[in-house]
This record gives structure tokens, sequence and C-alpha cells, in this order.
């Protein structure tokens, strides 16, 4: 039997009621085998190597989130064909001070969505580039979600099966991809 990985999960809209939020409540609630935790982005201070010696109290507790996790999913809005601003300075946390990435061998999946019919293709693919960069291996199958403002009630409720069904079976393929990762990630940080 596994063991149950904690996933850090990082949401790119800061709006309290954000489609992104709910999706990937939606997802973690699809996938019972893996433990989720939103960790926060909205407060982080914009980065500023100025900072790094001193580092914010908000860095710290991000890359200690982070760093503590076993794999990272990263369910975001597209902004202007890119990914939003939040969601890249958090990044540009996390992989930071240089030589001390959190994200460094952390197995990762991303869900992009938005109200129109590409489903946040251009934020999924902008993102992806980062984390191959900061060596996130990244699950290979990509999910977008199309026309997300339709698929909850009013109360954030997922009420559309055939999402349903493609959000299990990604939770699916991304507990596996987080089996297949983990340990040599593990391995090679105890080296």
């Amino acid at each position: 039997m596994t063991q149950v990985r904690n996933v850090a999960v990082i949401v790119g809209s800061l709006r309290k009621d954000s489609v992104s939020r709910k999706l990937a409540k939606a997802f973690a609630a699809l996938t019972p085998n893996l433990k989720f935790n939103i960790v926060e982005i909205g407060d982080l201070p914009h980065f500023d190597q100025d900072l790094e010696s001193d580092p914010p109290a908000q860095w710290v507790r991000f890359r200690e989130e982070i760093a503590a996790a076993d794999a990272v999913l990263f369910v975001t809005p597209e902004f202007n064909r890119s990914v939003p601003g939040a969601l890249k300075n958090a990044i540009d946390v996390g992989s930071r001070p240089y030589g001390s990435s959190v994200w460094n061998g952390k197995p990762g999946a991303v869900i992009s969505q938005s109200p129109g019919a590409i489903g946040g293709f251009g934020s999924n693919h902008h993102l992806r580039q980062s984390l191959v960069f900061l060596n996130v291996p990244l699950l290979s199958q990509e999910a977008y979600v199309s026309n997300s403002w339709s698929l909850f009630d009013d109360q954030g409720e997922l009420i559309n099966d055939g999402t349903t069904e493609f959000l299990r079976a990604y939770g699916q393929q991304f507990s596996a991809w987080i089996e297949t990762i983990a340990p040599v990630a593990a391995t090679a940080k105890a080296a």
C-alpha cells in the first residue's frame, strides 16, 4: 500500500470566489487518495533579490509549505494569454535563493481553466515552460477546462458530469505520476 502523499495546491486566482479555487476543491474531492493543502499566494510580497538576506515572513512560510509537500498542483486561469502575476511571483519566490529552489524535483501537474473555449491554453503552456526550467517533473497529460464558469452551481459544487469524470481520471493519473517520481525525488534529496 502506498503512503498518502501531500500535495501543495497553488491557485492562480486571488479572488475568494474564483473558479480556479472551486476547481481545485472539486479535484481534491475527486482524488481522495491524496491529501491537498491550498498554499495561499496573495500575501507574498513581490520578489526582490535585495530582500533575500532577510526574507519576509510570508516568503519563509510559503517556501516551507511547498518544501513539506510531496508534489505540487497548479490550478490557474489565464490572464492575457499567460499566468496571473501573483502566480508568477509565487514561482519566483519559491525558486530562490539560488540553489535552494523548493520546486526542484517535485512531481507536478497543471490544470488551467477559462470561461472561453480553449481552457486557458496560454497560461498552461507558459506555466509549464517555467516549471520545466525549475526541474518540476510534470504529468505529461495536459488539462484544460473550458467554459468553466458554467460548471458550478451557486454553492460552488461541480455539476458537469463530463468534467467530473475528466478530473477523476486526471487525479488517478496524477496519483500514479507522484508514485513514479516521488521516490526518485526523495532519493536525490537524501544524496
